[in-house]
């Protein structure tokens, strides 16, 4: 098989909790160029910590049937160092899907682990874990400038009572004390508003 796309290896962080038999995953993986598995855990419960260690590109997960555990230690790397994660199991239950990808799993796949799948399945994984975080990032900033405009508003208004000013020139003071501070203007509009709460 050829390497997958781009010439960087891909880093795989390989949870195998099948204690009963041999790893499938694991045979299909040495099959795959380009792929490095930089870390190999026998159970869920080291996950967090061995990603913050390796810092993998894609985190595949082998499992009869996705366990508390398994989905616990997903939330927690989700939260904290979210990475793609690809989730082979037996268990096509539709509850266990929603909770595996409500816990951080960004490809559930049922049955079936093969070298020629195994590469198209992470990249896919990677390319719709990245979508995702784009996303999020988006929303997170669209959040922060609602935010901030509410605050600015707020700002304006002390700022114009206080000193008899328009808006405009009220903006304007708020945007000259965020300019010499070197803040955003609406860490500065927290600022003024923080100032006349203490002042009463």
């Amino acid at each position: 098989m050829h390497a997958p796309t781009g010439s960087r290896v891909l880093k795989v962080l390989l949870v195998d909790d099948t204690p009963d038999r041999a790893s499938a995953l694991k045979q299909a993986l040495s099959a795959v160029e380009g792929v490095e598995v930089a870390c190999t855990l026998d159970s869920p419960l080291e996950l967090l910590a061995r990603v913050g260690e390796h810092r993998p590109d894609v985190v595949l997960i082998e499992t009869e049937s996705p366990s508390r555990d398994v989905l616990e230690q997903l939330a927690a790397v989700s939260s904290s160092a979210p990475r793609p994660v690809v989730m082979f199991t037996g268990n096509a239950d539709d509850e266990s899907i929603r909770v595996s990808l409500r816990a951080g799993v960004s490809a559930y796949i049922v049955d079936g682990i093969t070298p020629g799948r195994l590469e198209p399945i992470m990249r896919v994984a990677i390319e719709r874990f990245d979508a995702e975080q784009r996303l999020r990032a988006e929303l997170e900033d669209t959040k922060v400038k609602l935010e901030d405009r509410k605050l600015i508003e707020r700002a304006k208004g002390i700022l114009m009572k206080q000193r008899a000013s328009t808006e405009e020139e009220a903006f304007a003071q708020l945007r000259s004390l965020a300019m010499q501070r070197g803040i955003r203007l609406g860490e500065a509009a927290r600022q003024v508003i923080d100032v006349a709460a203490l002042l009463g």
